[in-house]
């Protein structure tokens, strides 16, 4: 079996860094790159499409809303032709980065606050796949499974990728517990090793109140805010690897 490792890199902003985004390059197969509005700026995200190339790591945009206080985590009620032209501005500036490297962008995985508000309208998600179809019709669009983002990527005849997050609880409907409840991001090494290991073995996760659900998903997420997470991206490969699996990037799994 061949899976993807990604994270969200490249999030901080002039010298301010949240992780060690060299040593996680080396670990993951695909990086989803900040590009500009909740972190990073053009020096970053220059320095993460290098660091890609480098490692052989697929390159993915990771839009999110002009909140850098926020870290792209509270809603603004932009309209959505708004929403619509800040994605692809951010989208753009990473596809020119990338271009003049020689290199290009493979997938887009929403960050926080824009993804919560795309997948919560049919119309919205509707309007962005359209979008980013236009800009290129071969991005992987990184997916909840069964989630509007997914079936409005179905409907504009984009690929598909779902993810599974290693470091985010799930309640027993599938959905993200909100962050900042107890138990929302999952931390300590023993939590992440067994879970990841139950998603390679059987496909399932146990929820937050203990039920198990079935996790349809060929992408592993490690965020890199996460305290430790070049520990956790680590125990993540390490399981991939036990298991006899083999590490891809997102746009050779996607369907």
């Amino acid at each position: 079996m061949k899976i993807d490792l990604n994270s969200d890199m490249g999030e901080g902003f002039g010298p301010y860094r949240l992780c060690d985004d060299e040593a996680m390059m080396k670990i993951v197969s695909s990086a989803n790159i900040a590009c500009g509005f909740h972190g990073g700026d053009p020096d970053t995200m220059g320095r993460m499409v290098r660091l890609a190339k480098l490692n052989g790591v697929g390159i993915g945009a990771h839009p999110g809303l002009p909140d850098r206080l926020g870290f792209g985590r509270r809603e603004i009620p932009f309209q959505a032709d708004e929403l619509r032209q800040q994605m692809l501005y951010q989208l753009g500036a990473l596809v020119a980065i990338a271009r003049a490297e020689r290199v290009a962008v493979s997938h887009i995985s929403f960050h926080a606050a824009m993804g919560n508000m795309v997948n919560r309208d049919p119309l919205l998600a509707n309007l962005m796949m359209d979008a980013i179809a236009t800009v290129d019709a071969n991005l992987v669009v990184f997916v909840t499974s069964g989630s509007e983002i997914e079936q409005a990527a179905k409907r504009a005849r984009l690929k598909t990728l779902a993810l599974f997050l290693a470091d985010r609880a799930y309640d027993a409907h599938g959905r993200l517990v909100t962050r900042g409840l107890p138990g929302a991001v999952i931390k300590d090494e023993a939590s992440v090793r067994a879970r990841v290991r139950k998603f390679l073995l059987d496909g399932s996760v146990e929820t937050i109140d203990g039920a198990v659900i079935a996790m349809p998903a060929r992408s592993i997420l490690v965020h890199s805010d996460t305290p430790g997470a070049l520990e956790i991206a680590g125990i993540v490969r390490g399981e991939i690897e036990a298991t006899g699996a083999t590490l891809a990037p997102a746009a050779e799994l996607a369907d």
